[in-house]
């Protein structure tokens, strides 16, 4: 007999997820042994908000919605970070959240909240499921609102009596109602009432992959009307072609344009090769940032990494695909008064934030860029004006180079991120997770392709790091995956080496051991004088990795850099975890880096 996690179980399988992040707990354990049964990987992390983060990464990488499950209670508020954290990075993400009993709402039952009313705010939509034959279609529709319009994540609580078998449910039921009360005619009116309950539970269910129907998603009418009015297709074919047509001519007008390329022009990873010749067709040159960072491979001559600030204040037309006018481009500020703007966006709200566009696109950026492209066969780029640029971008290497000559007592940050990417693999995945370690690894660190750099995104979120890696060491098997970590936010998510460990993921850790909170301190203690909550300690991460069953490698001087690089790769190779605890000079290479 199949009971509540089965049907989790198949539909997942039918809506092809392979693996499934969690950690247990009693109300949702039939869902992982439901799962397991049906051949779907039980990914169980340390920390509920690394099993979120490893779905969100899934999903970043894949643009499949990933999916995690949590326990119910404390189980799904610790996931709420993460949650919002997908949410504005417009992640789909599934999680399912564990609830209890449906008999037992508000009576004091063990974790038991209003689920709904917290996570509401953090997701596209949330919904909980009444009765077991809602499971798969309740899960179906999550995974179609996942990526409709803006993608994001969802929420699908399940209540505990839904998830196990009917018969166990029926028994608990048996037990409960007569406890409750005294007297005979009580006890049978609580005892009708219950099995009503579970027979209206239990109807109609079908033990097979649900494969859709009207009748189906009665349990839509829990969702608000609103949570989706955004249409999967934005504007009429008509309507496309002329924008397209008033693109082309803005940009072969143009003298100076620039192109940014940010996060969701690549959520589908089938048509990064076509965006890619897009580019190649139109000439300019191009930002990426965000998922987008290395669509262009690693040395392509349109690419441009410095002086963005500069070059969008001299351009005279730029395109935003994906990119909002947000702090990141200083709310539009860092593009010129004079400068004619192309946004495209999927989400309305964003393409006219902070700045009105010459022209607004509402849709797909991919898309567009890929029609606009054809229109534009002769490319719009200006050698002159990518000259300049290319020759600010080897200044600016220049003075990379010269930092990374900088010598000292202990490890010199620079330089240590030029030996890694010099070292690392061609097909290597980067998780950046912390302040300012990573944003200097931000500056020097190619990806070698498209979707293989995870970044936390716009909500800035530190811990991203464990989870992240595990979601990425599922997608990409058996390849190098770095995991750049601040030695703050290393903190949040050093525990999943233990998981590492335990699912056999060979991922390398590199910890850029400051003893301090840098990204805040520069500024701290610059503007105000005072280093009070900014100070750590040079704690031996090495051997808390050795601790969790990981191999720990100290790294404390600039001439043993190239020797630990390759110790670490080796380890990892023979598919073991490695953390190696840089301990870092100071460095003024990021001076003056506060964001707000």
């Amino acid at each position: 007999m199949t009971h509540g996690g089965d049907h989790v179980a198949m539909q997942l399988r039918a809506q092809g997820v392979t693996s499934l992040f969690a950690l247990c707990g009693g109300h949702i354990s039939p869902i992982l042994t439901g799962c397991r049964a049906r051949g779907i990987e039980i990914v169980d992390v340390r920390d509920e908000a690394s099993a979120v983060f490893a779905a969100d990464a899934v999903a970043r990488m894949t643009g499949t919605p990933g999916v995690a499950a949590v326990t119910a209670g404390p189980g799904v508020t610790n996931a709420l970070t993460a949650l919002q954290n997908a949410l504005l990075a417009q992640s789909p993400l599934i999680l399912l959240g564990g609830a209890s009993a449906t008999v037992l709402r508000g009576r004091g039952s063990l974790q038991d909240i209003d689920q709904l009313s917290v996570v509401r705010p953090h997701v596209k939509a949330a919904v909980s499921v009444g009765c077991v034959r809602d499971i798969q279609p309740a899960l179906a529709r999550a995974f179609e609102l996942a990526l409709e319009g803006v993608p994001g994540p969802v929420f699908i609580e399940l209540p505990l009596d839904l998830l196990y078998p009917e018969v166990t449910v029926r028994e608990w039921y048996g037990i409960k109602g007569g406890e409750q009360a005294a007297g005979n005619v009580v006890r049978k009116a609580i005892g009708f009432y219950l099995t009503r309950h579970a027979n209206a539970m239990f109807r109609d269910v079908v033990d097979e992959p649900w494969q859709g129907s009207d009748e189906g998603r009665r349990w839509w009418s829990q969702l608000s009307e609103q949570a989706y009015a955004l249409a999967t297709e934005h504007m009429s074919k008509a309507n496309r072609a002329t924008l397209t047509l008033l693109a082309s001519r803005m940009l072969r007008r143009s003298k100076m344009p620039v192109i940014l390329v940010g996060s969701q022009a690549v959520r589908s990873p089938e048509g990064v090769g076509e965006l890619r010749k897009a580019l190649e067709i139109l000439g300019a040159p191009v930002f990426l940032s965000g998922m987008a960072r290395g669509l262009l491979g690693r040395n392509h001559p349109l690419q441009c990494r410095h002086a963005r600030r500069n070059a969008l204040r001299e351009a005279d037309v730029v395109v935003l695909c994906g990119v909002p006018c947000d702090f990141r481009l200083d709310y539009g500020n860092h593009i010129g008064h004079k400068t004619k703007v192309i946004a495209v966006n999927l989400s309305p709200e964003d393409l006219f934030r902070n700045r009105v566009p010459s022209l607004p696109v509402w849709g797909d950026p991919s898309a567009f860029l890929v029609e606009l492209a054809g229109r534009c066969p002769k490319g719009v780029g200006r050698s002159e004006w990518a000259s300049t640029l290319q020759q600010r971008e080897a200044a600016r290497e220049a003075e990379i180079d010269a930092k990374a000559k900088k010598k000292g007592a202990l490890v010199n940050p620079v330089k240590l991120m030029r030996a890694i990417d010099t070292c690392m693999s061609e097909d290597a995945v980067i998780v950046a997770d912390g302040g300012d370690f990573v944003a200097t690894a931000a500056y020097i660190l190619s990806p070698r392709g498209p979707l293989r750099w995870l970044d936390p995104g716009v909500f800035g979120t530190l811990g991203v790091g464990g989870g992240f890696a595990l979601g990425a060491a599922t997608v990409y098997r058996g390849k190098e995956i770095w995991l750049i970590y601040g030695d703050g936010s290393s903190a949040y998510s050093l525990a999943e080496i233990d998981t590492f460990v335990r699912k056999g993921f060979s991922v390398i850790a590199v910890i850029g051991n400051d003893a301090r909170w840098n990204q805040i301190a520069r500024d701290q203690v610059h503007l105000l004088d005072d280093d009070v909550g900014v100070v750590l300690r040079r704690t031996d991460y090495h051997r808390v990795a050795e601790g969790y069953g990981g191999v720990g490698l100290l790294l404390d001087t600039n001439a043993a850099i190239d020797e630990v690089l390759s110790e670490a790769r080796a380890l990892a190779h023979q598919g073991k975890p490695v953390v190696i605890n840089a301990m870092l000079d100071g460095s003024d290479f990021r001076e003056g880096s506060l964001s707000v």
